[in-house]
């Protein structure tokens, strides 16, 4: 999926908000700048030399983007902050020693510009660098693939190892409690699938293209499959209390109308708004994959987001089993059902 960074200002912020691409894109860039309060500080001449623009565009892109700059680091030093800077970089500085306040970005600012400009060739080139930075950051940290990115999250785990408890109440369900063939395993799947995040088993497979021996559960985030959980045993509850008022199993129409009023629970509002808008996201930022039922819910990951699956405390799933022996045994076990 080609990007256009001038264009997208959520593919802009899904950089920004990367910790570790934006490390490894500091690195080859090898600028610096000022190291002033915690972070790497530019002055605009700074970033018009860098770039090869003149100061009138600059202050051109600061006016129109002003909002989306301040957000990345862009800063006005005034009064007492702006004396201590200058009393340790006031001899590196052409521009302003007496204005009352100074221009200044930080390195996510400086690279945010170099994401807007178009008159400079050098902003040019930067944006390629800087996707095919964030592709190889991403392949490094998950072996080349990020189709199991959602199991670095150290939430996967204890998800998935409850999942199929409330899996089998739920089949268990439609065995004592529905009228249709075994079919109705699969349709009623699909069924949950449709109502938490608008796609079939079908479309989700194909969307990750996982091959037919991968189970799509294994693929989910955390939040994604708590949440089918709840479905099931809830559906599975509802199905149990008509069974029991009605004598007798339901029929497949009168499911379809039960988990249409579940679904339609205002409880549940909140929770699929969460869930659709997390799946959409990480997908997108992650996994550069786009749900088309799911596109209103996209927006850019924030930098804990990012952290989460890619940060220190992320880990490969064997890795996080493998360091606690009574994990291992609960996973053996699993894999061997």
């Amino acid at each position: 999926m080609k990007k256009d960074l001038t264009m997208s200002a959520i593919d802009r912020q899904n950089i920004l908000n990367n910790k570790v691409a934006l490390d490894n894109i500091q690195e080859y860039i090898g600028v610096s700048g000022m190291y002033f309060n915690g972070e790497y500080r530019f002055t605009k001449a700074q970033v018009c030399d860098f770039y090869g623009i003149d100061i009138s565009t600059l202050d051109r892109y600061l006016s129109s983007n002003e909002e989306e700059l301040k957000h990345n680091g862009y800063i006005n030093l005034k009064g007492k902050t702006l004396k201590e800077f200058k009393e340790e970089f006031g001899w590196m500085l052409n521009e302003g020693s007496k204005a009352p306040q100074l221009g200044v970005f930080n390195f996510r600012a400086f690279l945010n510009l170099g994401m807007l400009l178009t008159e400079s060739e050098k902003a040019k080139a930067l944006r390629s660098v800087m996707l095919d930075i964030v592709i190889d950051t991403l392949n490094q940290k998950v072996g080349g693939s990020t189709k199991y990115i959602n199991q670095r999250d150290e939430d996967f785990l204890v998800a998935i190892m409850r999942e199929p408890v409330y899996r089998k109440e739920f089949t268990s369900a439609l065995n004592l409690y529905l009228e249709m063939g075994n079919y109705k395993y699969a349709a009623y799947t699909d069924a949950i699938y449709e109502a938490i995040f608008h796609e079939n088993s079908k479309e989700y497979i194909q969307i990750l293209q996982l091959e037919e021996k991968e189970n799509p559960r294994d693929t989910m985030y955390s939040e994604v499959l708590k949440l089918i959980a709840s479905f099931e045993i809830g559906i599975a509850d509802e199905m149990k209390k008509e069974f029991e008022k009605k004598g007798r199993k339901l029929t497949p129409k009168e499911l379809d109308v039960l988990i249409k009023n579940f679904s339609n629970n205002r409880f549940w509002i909140p929770q699929l708004e969460d869930v659709r808008t997390k799946m959409a996201c990480r997908d997108y930022g992650l996994r550069n994959i786009i749900h088309e039922r799911l596109k209103p819910y996209i927006n850019s990951l924030n930098r804990e987001e990012y952290n989460r699956f890619l940060g220190e405390k992320s880990k490969n799933l064997i890795d996080r089993v493998v360091e606690d022996e009574q994990l291992l045994d609960i996973f053996k076990r699993l894999k061997d059902r």
